[in-house]
């Protein structure tokens, strides 16, 4: 990989408002390279493969633990607890994160949070073969994976242009998410016959050896030095940066706003999955994991479509249409009882998040000066952490008092009229050219 020009001698991205106009100004044009482009670099196919590993024994893990959860409890709250629990701990911690991913090299960040996260992996391996799993260590252990978290994100997303390029960026960012969903359709399929055929035990097992694969990628890359920026001030006020960022920057507040919205009420429908599938599909193990394949495969759909055309694809149906097209799926999904359809809208209706996803996700990042990349990614990683605990706790005490479909419904309802008020206030006070 090429090292990175001082930042004062990039060139600059002109990025529009999300209502319209293209990504890229024409000093900076952003060719068509191919669906896979980011791959000519080696660090990235070497992170690229390493992560696909990682992630299917990720998702194995997630799957099998709210099965566990369900199957030790029975309660819904309590799916809802775990979930906040894995990210609350990046209300607090992220925006460090993030000032540290600017000050120190992040393979270095990215190595250490993989190690521990393979260690609580295996902890919790352990204590699932040995009978001793209790509620209280699982709530404990996706605590400390939260913490873990708020540290990799910031880093993670913030190293993707050191891997590759600024002009294969996109590319990278839409090939991430192909990844993470490429890994969602095979984790749970995998999960749902491992636990059905062996017990729940070695599907945590496995994810704690998946991580060996991207920790072994991350040490293999050899990573120019980086111009390090300079700052004054403390520690604190450093972290702080990149929030006063995001409050002064229109497109990127906007963008995060309704990521925020949604990541409270469209997200956290996957907290009530193990319940609307046992109690509302009255199905078993895999026929759980294959319901979150489903979702995995819409999602790795809308990944490559982006990946694939994304400097070419509008703003406004890609943001916009993206959220409503998933809020529709999401409410046909909740009033459905058969499990082939259900497929079906979850599987659409990921097509449409990973959409709105991988082009704010995009947005964002091209918006921002290398200096302050890590900075507002911490933003981002603050907001994913702020707004799943409190959706993954709303859900889980709505559909104890209202059931689980009402409670999807209405979280899809209200993303759709967030998508909708957002596109109208953005149509009534257009961005003023920048000069």
């Amino acid at each position: 990989m090429k090292p990175l020009p001082a930042a004062d001698s990039q060139p600059e991205i002109a990025v529009p408002d999300p209502a319209g106009g293209p990504i890229a100004s024409p000093e900076a044009p952003m060719p068509w390279r191919g669906t896979f482009a980011a791959l000519r670099h080696r660090n990235y196919q070497l992170f690229f493969w390493g992560q696909l590993i990682s992630l299917i024994g990720t998702w194995m893990d997630k799957t099998a633990e709210g099965w566990l959860v369900y199957k030790l409890t029975g309660s819904k709250v309590l799916l809802g607890v775990i979930a906040a629990a894995g990210t609350a701990p990046m209300l607090i911690l992220s925006m460090w994160g993030g000032s540290l991913a600017d000050r120190h090299p992040k393979r270095r960040i990215l190595v250490a949070t993989q190690t521990v996260a393979m260690l609580l992996a295996f902890v919790e391996a352990w204590l699932v073969w040995s009978g001793l799993v209790r509620p209280w260590q699982i709530v404990v252990l996706a605590t400390l994976g939260g913490v873990v978290m708020a540290f990799d994100m910031p880093a993670r997303q913030a190293f993707v242009i050191e891997m590759t390029s600024r002009e294969d960026l996109m590319n990278a960012i839409a090939l991430n998410s192909s990844v993470m969903n490429g890994a969602r359709l095979i984790g749970p399929s995998l999960a749902g016959i491992i636990m059905a055929k062996i017990g729940i035990a070695p599907c945590f097992f496995i994810d704690g050896l998946s991580f060996l694969a991207v920790i072994a990628g991350l040490l293999r890359m050899n990573v120019p030095h980086t111009l390090r920026h300079a700052h004054t001030g403390t520690a604190f006020q450093h972290a702080l940066g990149g929030l006063s960022y995001v409050r002064h920057n229109r497109r990127v507040f906007i963008l995060m706003s309704l990521f925020g919205v949604v990541g409270v009420f469209g997200w956290s429908y996957a907290v009530l999955m193990p319940s609307f599938a046992r109690d509302i599909l009255h199905i078993g193990e895999t026929g759980y994991g294959m319901l979150l394949s489903a979702s995995g495969l819409g999602a790795l759909a809308g990944a490559l479509v982006t990946a694939s055309v994304g400097p070419r694809l509008p703003r406004r149906p890609a943001v916009f249409g993206g959220v409503w097209l998933f809020a529709a799926m999401l409410l046909a999904f909740s009033f459905t009882r058969n499990y082939t359809l259900a497929m079906l809208f979850l599987a659409v209706g990921a097509f449409g998040m990973m959409l709105f996803f991988s082009t704010s996700n995009t947005l964002v990042q091209t918006s921002v000066p290398d200096e302050m990349r890590g900075r507002v990614m911490g933003v981002w990683a603050l907001i994913f952490g702020g707004m799943v605990p409190i959706g993954s706790l709303e859900a889980g005490l709505m559909a104890r008092y209202f059931g689980t479909p009402a409670t999807i419904a209405f979280g899809a309802t209200v993303c759709g009229l967030a998508a909708l008020g957002t596109w109208l206030y953005i149509r009534r006070n257009p961005s003023k050219p920048q000069g």
